[in-house]
């Protein structure tokens, strides 16, 4: 479905003129209903890989390679085609869910005029599908929802409404870049449940950017480990854990974090488990 060869990134300094590659060579492929894990530190290469799928990339910015979707060369798109690609294939769910929305406009503006655009629904019939999209999100409230500002919305809920919005083009292709990096640790669980559900019901492709391996490894099929702007390896969850091909995959592995990284407490000397009531009295 996705197919990505030789993946070159160069960035231009617009002020000194010194150009910086950012990804080098990088190629992966993607199969229809798969989801693949982008893992790694921050500055990895990860995002950026995501910005050269959807063309919006630095303006001084220079790509070099393939990357194809259903057969379409992305890189060789431009103008209308590109915009209707985007549309109608591609959707994006950001790491800040304020960024995606417009603060001064409610809601409802973002996902009905969205789909009176991509879709040329009516207004009427847009609002009925961004309040049915909005259930199945989880939100049951949506006619509250659809009046509120962004402002007026916690982070969980502003994540659940672009999910919705991502999900109203009925795309090919989800790009979640860190979704669930801004929200507390029940919220994550919550959007995560979410996002893998939808894909699965809907039978979508989609590329998961993390630098929380457990993470990517619940809800991705493969996943692709990146440093410094290169692809280490790739390898199922369980091969990446079990037998990780690089020194950089070892760190990233030991370095998650353990409730007893010494091993599990000892009882205290003259101290044992409780076996019966009688001990517990």
């Amino acid at each position: 479905m996705l197919q990505v060869d030789s993946l070159v990134l160069t960035v231009t300094d617009p002020d000194s003129g010194q150009a910086t590659e950012i990804l080098h060579g990088n190629s992966f492929t993607l199969g229809s209903g798969e989801a693949l894990g982008l893992v790694g530190e921050s500055g990895s290469g990860k995002s950026m890989t995501l910005k050269c799928i959807l063309g919006i990339e630095p303006s001084s910015a220079r790509v070099e390679g393939s990357i194809e979707l259903d057969g379409t060369d992305l890189l060789g798109s431009g103008g209308e085609e590109l915009r209707r690609i985007r549309a109608n294939d591609l959707a994006l769910i950001s790491q800040n869910p304020h960024g995606s929305l417009n603060p001064v406009l409610p809601v409802g503006r973002f996902l009905i005029e969205g789909m009176s655009d991509a879709r040329s629904l009516p207004a009427a019939q847009a609002r009925t599908r961004a309040a049915e999209l909005l259930r199945q999100v989880g939100i049951d409230d949506t006619e509250r929802v659809l009046r509120s500002y962004p402002h007026q919305l916690s982070g969980g809920m502003l994540q659940r409404v672009v999910i919705a919005g991502a999900m109203s083009g009925d795309p090919k292709l989800l790009l979640a870049d860190e979704p669930t990096t801004a929200l507390d640790v029940t919220t994550q669980a919550e959007v995560v449940a979410i996002l893998d559900e939808k894909r699965r019901e809907h039978g979508l492709s989609m590329i998961y950017v993390t630098h929380d391996l457990d993470l990517a490894a619940a809800i991705c099929d493969r996943l692709a480990v990146m440093k410094d702007g290169e692809i280490l390896e790739i390898g199922t969850p369980e091969e990446i854990r079990d037998r990780p091909k690089t020194e950089y995959t070892r760190a990233l592995m030991s370095a998650r974090p353990q409730l007893y990284p010494d091993g599990a407490p000892q009882p205290a000397p003259g101290t044992g488990p409780l076996t019966n009531t009688e001990d517990r009295a």
